[in-house]
C-alpha cells in the first residue's frame, strides 16, 4: 500500500467513524463563537469538534504567528461539522522504505542509490484540506461535563500529532476514545482529551533570513501549537477542565514539538502553559544555524515562480500545494525538509545548561528500532563515502567540516560488523552497513532525545522503552490509542496496561497504581519500563551511554 493511499483510508475511516450526526447536543460560549458538540452515547462523552483556536492564518496572514479570534458582537453557533487538515507533504523516499520493509532488500538496487524524484505536478490532496485547519477537537467525559461548574475540574491531555513537520491530522491515529476510557477505568477519575492541528510543511516551518526580513515569522507550527495550549489554559474550565492539570503529549515530530515547548525560549520566559508531558519517540532534524533554512527558502521562491514572500502571500493555496509537494517530495532519504525551533540553542544542550522549564513531570518513551524506516537502504557495503553521504551528512551537513564524521565512523560506530558495535549496545550490535545506520540514526534523532529529557528531570521523570517486535518507529501509536482489537496490536491487554500507565500519569503525575509493576522513577536508578509483547519489566538504560553524551552536545555543526 502507497503512503498516500494509507494517509487516506486513514482520513476516511475516521472521518466516517466520528463524524456521524447525533441528537444530543450542548454548548459552550467560547466568546468568540457558540460550539455546539454532540453527546456520543455509546462511550458516554460529549464531542466538541473542530473549534477554531485562531484567525485563518490566509492571505495576509500566511507565513505569520497565529492570531487570536476576533470577538463578534453576536456570537455564532457552531457545530464543529467543518472538517480540515493541513495542506500535507510527503518525501516521495517513504514509498521506497515501505516496499524495501514490506518485500524485501532485493527490490532495490542498493549500488545504484536513491534518485532524487523531480516532481512537477501536485499529488492527489486530500479531502478536506484548507490552510484554515487551526482547529482542535475537545472530548470530555458526561460526568466531568455535567459537573463542570463544580470542583476543582478534571485533568486534561492535549495531542500533538507526529509526521516529520509536513503532514498528519489530529485525528489521524484515533479518535482519543481509547484514552477517554483508560481513564476512567479502575475507579480513575477520567481526563480531557484535546487534540490539534498545526501549521505544517513551508506553510508552518519557512525561516531563514531573507524570509525574516520580508516580514515572515519562523517556525509557525510551533507558535500555533503553542496557541492552542494556551487555549486549553485559557478555556479548558468551560469543559469542566482545570488548567492546573494539562498534559501536552506527543509522538515522532508531535514528541519532537513537545521536547521545542519544554525548553522553549531556553526558559527565559519562564513557566511553560502546561504541568506534564507524555513525549514518545521525540525526534526533530538537529540543524541549527541559518544556512539550511535560507536554502529552502531560496528554494521555495525559485521552485514555487515566486519573487519573494509578498508574491507568496497572494498566490494561491494550489500553488503553494505544488511548491510544498516539491520542497518535501524531493528531500534526501529519510530527511523531510522542514524542521523548527523557537529556542536559543538545541534542546539538548538547552536540557545540559538548564535552559527549561524544571518544574514540568515527564513520561518519556522510545522505541527499540526507531531508524530504521529513516535509514537509506542504498548502502552497499564497504563503501564509506557513500556510507557517510547517505547516513551522517543527510541528518548532519556540517559534520565533515567540524571533523564530526570521522569521529563518527571510526569511533562510535566503527565500520565493524561482527555484532560487537556500538560499544555497550542493547543485545547484539551491527553486522551490516544498513543496521549500523540504523544505529546512528535511531540514537542520534530519537533514542538519546529520550535520554537527555531523563537525566535533566531525573526524579521528575518516568522513562520507559517499547519493544514490541518489530518496534519500529510509531509501533507503539496503536497501543496508545487502542480501542480494541486491531492488526497492528499483538496483544491487546499490553495495551491497556500501557493507557493505564499513562492515563494514571495525566491523572496524578505519577504512572503507578496498585496491580501494576512498580514504574520507578528515572533519578532513582535509571531504569526503563519495558514494554514487550507479553511481559512488563523493568531493564537498565542501555542509552546511558557515552554515544548519547556525545550527540547531546552537538559537536557536529
Amino acid at each position: 500500500m502507497s503512503f498516500i493511499l494509507y494517509l487516506v483510508l486513514l482520513f476516511t475511516h475516521y472521518t466516517s467513524t466520528w463524524g456521524a450526526p447525533h441528537v444530543t447536543t450542548a454548548q459552550v460560549n467560547l466568546t468568540y463563537e457558540i460550539h455546539q458538540g454532540w453527546l456520543n452515547t455509546t462511550g458516554n462523552f460529549y464531542n466538541f469538534s473542530n473549534i477554531p483556536y485562531a484567525t485563518p492564518p490566509v492571505g495576509n496572514l500566511r507565513f505569520l504567528a497565529p492570531t487570536a479570534p476576533t470577538v463578534p458582537s453576536n456570537p455564532p453557533v457552531n457545530d464543529g461539522s467543518r472538517y480540515a487538515v493541513c495542506p500535507q507533504g510527503i518525501p516521495l523516499w517513504t514509498s521506497v522504505a515501505t516496499d524495501w520493509l514490506t518485500n524485501g532488500i532485493g527490490v532495490i538496487n542498493q549500488s545504484a542509490g536513491y534518485p532524487i524524484p523531480h516532481v512537477t505536478t501536485l499529488p492527489p490532496v486530500l479531502p478536506g484540506t484548507s490552510e484554515d485547519c487551526l482547529l482542535l477537537d475537545v472530548l470530555v467525559p458526561k460526568t466531568i461535563f455535567d459537573n463542570r461548574a463544580s470542583g476543582s475540574g478534571a485533568p486534561v491531555v492535549t495531542w500533538i500529532h507526529g509526521g516529520g513537520f509536513t503532514l498528519g491530522w489530529k485525528t489521524q491515529y484515533g479518535s482519543g476514545v481509547g484514552l477517554l476510557k483508560a481513564s476512567q477505568a479502575h475507579g480513575k477519575t477520567g481526563v480531557i482529551y484535546v487534540a490539534i492541528n498545526y501549521r505544517l510543511g513551508l506553510f508552518g516551518f519557512l525561516s531563514g533570513p531573507t524570509f525574516s526580513s520580508q516580514g515572515g515569522t519562523a517556525n509557525n507550527g510551533l507558535l500555533d501549537q503553542r496557541m492552542a495550549i494556551e487555549w486549553v489554559q485559557a478555556n479548558i474550565h468551560k469543559f469542566g477542565g482545570d488548567p492546573n492539570k494539562v498534559t501536552v503529549m506527543g509522538e515522532s515530530a508531535g514528541g519532537g514539538s513537545t521536547i521545542h515547548q519544554v525548553t522553549a525560549y531556553g526558559g527565559l520566559k519562564g513557566k511553560v502553559p502546561f504541568q506534564k508531558a507524555i513525549i514518545q519517540s521525540g525526534a526533530f532534524l538537529p540543524v541549527p544555524g541559518p544556512v539550511r533554512p535560507e536554502n529552502i527558502f531560496q528554494k521555495f521562491l525559485a521552485r514555487g515562480n515566486l519573487t519573494d514572500l509578498s508574491a507568496a502571500r497572494a498566490a494561491t493555496t494550489k500553488q503553494l500545494q505544488l511548491a510544498n509537494a516539491i520542497l518535501v517530495g524531493e528531500a534526501p532519504f529519510g530527511d523531510f525538509t522542514f524542521n523548527g525551533s523557537f529556542a536559543p540553542d538545541l534542546p539538548g544542550k538547552l536540557l545540559l545548561s538548564g535552559g527549561y522549564d524544571k518544574s514540568l513531570t515527564l513520561l518519556i518513551g522510545h522505541n527499540d528500532d526507531e531508524g530504521l524506516f529513516f535509514t537509506s537502504p542504498f548502502l552497499p557495503e564497504g563503501d564509506e563515502e557513500t556510507f557517510k553521504k547517505n547516513v551522517v551528512l543527510v541528518s548532519f551537513p556540517d559534520a565533515d567540516a567540524t571533523n564530526a564524521s570521522s569521529y563518527i565512523l571510526n569511533t562510535l560506530y566503527p565500520p565493524i560488523f561482527d555484532g560487537s558495535q556500538p560499544s555497550g549496545s542493547q543485545g547484539q550490535g551491527y553486522t551490516n552497513e544498513i543496521a549500523r545506520g540504523d544505529y546512528i540514526v535511531s540514537e542520534a534523532l530519537f533514542a538519546c532525545n529520550a535520554e537527555y529529557l531523563a537525566r535533566a528531570f531525573g526524579t521528575s521523570a518516568y522513562a520507559y522503552d517499547f519493544s514490541v517486535p518489530p518496534a519500529l518507529h510509531g509501533n507503539d501509536i496503536p497501543y496508545t490509542f487502542y480501542e480494541g482489537p486491531a492488526t497492528a496490536v499483538l496483544n491487546g491487554s499490553l495495551a491497556l496496561i500501557m493507557q493505564d500507565y499513562f492515563t494514571n500519569f495525566m491523572i496524578n503525575g505519577n504512572p503507578n497504581r496498585a496491580g501494576l509493576v512498580n514504574f520507578p522513577n528515572y533519578g532513582s536508578g535509571k531504569l526503563l519500563l519495558d514494554f514487550f509483547t507479553d511481559a512488563v519489566t523493568l531493564v537498565t538504560d542501555f542509552l546511558d551511554n557515552d554515544r548519547c553524551k556525545w550527540w547531546q552536545k552537538a559537536l557536529y555543526y
